[in-house]
């Protein structure tokens, strides 16, 4: 279980290694952009190597309100991305799908993504570029889609893909659903929750309609073994205690939640299956 530097916010990217190391969380994610600290991966890997807390993905500087950060040209984020990843020892990039306004980079993204991810260098790292279930747009005007060549992955040709339970409450999608439609393209886990409305909410698990908790025992369950992350919004905590407080009990609620997947898993293996061994 890791701990997105995006959910210390508006905390630095310093603080959510040293919350994640005094938590006990196994790693943390590094949102690329969140401050200037995350950007330079100096800084980052003195913080990884003083906490001992590891770097075990990054998040690519695709959002809307980082559109200079490591450049301007998309293709070129992804390139240093990895560059990142790979010298941090991060095995996960998250990728969200581009804006339908960068019209060349959406036209080639799926054929890209998959030349990532095939060139040796990621592949001998173990390391994967997984694109992110994203949403539409809601309006008062109606739906907008912002996202090209789809905000929804499933039908694409992506081999790695990053589920975020936020995203998917706020397209009116069921992540319980994509688990089980994404099989082993399912890479990675955003945990955190919605309530379904218009807004990328990032509630607390199991504050909002998506079930988080059985999310994640169903993945695991079904032999998911990637990072399930936790990036959820804690604006509302007024300090650093009450922020800290509630990211332990979360992590204490993850960890039960692995656990009881993994029983299932092994409960599963162990189950005679149907005629088998018979003479």
């Amino acid at each position: 279980m890791t701990l997105s530097t995006s959910s210390m916010y508006p905390e630095s990217t310093a603080s959510t290694f040293e919350c994640a190391s005094q938590l006990g969380y196994d790693g943390v994610e590094v949102m690329v952009g969140m401050d200037a600290v995350s950007a330079e991966i100096d800084d980052v890997e003195a913080l990884a190597e003083y906490h001992q807390m590891p770097v075990t993905s990054v998040h690519a500087p695709c959002l809307i309100v980082t559109p200079n950060v490591w450049g301007t040209d998309p293709w070129g984020k992804l390139v240093t991305s990895g560059e990142a990843a790979r010298r941090l020892g991060a095995h996960v990039i998250v990728v969200h799908p581009p804006f339908r306004w960068q019209r060349d980079y959406a036209a080639r993204f799926e054929a890209g993504i998959a030349e990532l991810n095939a060139e040796p260098q990621n592949r001998a790292a173990g390391l994967v570029y997984a694109v992110e279930n994203m949403y539409p747009w809601r309006t008062p005007a109606g739906r907008f889609l912002a996202y090209a060549p789809d905000w929804d992955p499933t039908l694409r040709s992506y081999d790695h893909l990053t589920l975020d339970l936020s995203h998917a409450s706020t397209a009116q999608m069921d992540a319980l659903e994509y688990v089980r439609s994404w099989g082993p393209r399912l890479a990675h886990i955003h945990l955190t929750d919605g309530s379904g409305t218009f807004k990328d909410e990032h509630l607390m698990p199991g504050e909002g309609s998506q079930r988080s908790w059985e999310v994640v025992r169903d993945a695991v369950g079904r032999g998911f073994d990637g990072d399930v992350v936790i990036e959820v919004n804690t604006h509302r905590f007024t300090s650093r205690a009450l922020r800290q407080d509630a990211l332990g009990r979360v992590l204490e609620q993850t960890r039960a939640a692995v656990a009881e997947g993994l029983q299932s898993r092994v409960q599963a293996y162990s189950e005679p299956r149907g005629d088998a061994g018979r003479s």
